[in-house]
């Protein structure tokens, strides 16, 4: 059976991470995380690192 699970960053969804028996698809909530829209994961934390990372990236781009 397949999983749903939300990914948010700072209390906003950024996507949500679809999939069971160590595959799992990322789906962006928001143009932010477009770039990861689609791409599959071994885990759930690879996923929430992938979005971590992006957000951080895009912080740090704002910031400059």
């Amino acid at each position: 059976m397949s999983k749903a699970i939300i990914i948010e960053v700072e209390g906003d969804a950024a996507g949500i991470i679809v999939g069971d028996t160590g595959q799992f698809r990322f789906f962006s909530a928001t143009r932010a995380f477009d770039a990861l829209d689609g791409r599959v994961f071994r885990s759930f934390e690879q996923a929430n690192r992938a979005v971590a990372a992006r957000h951080a990236g895009q912080v740090m781009r704002k910031a400059a």
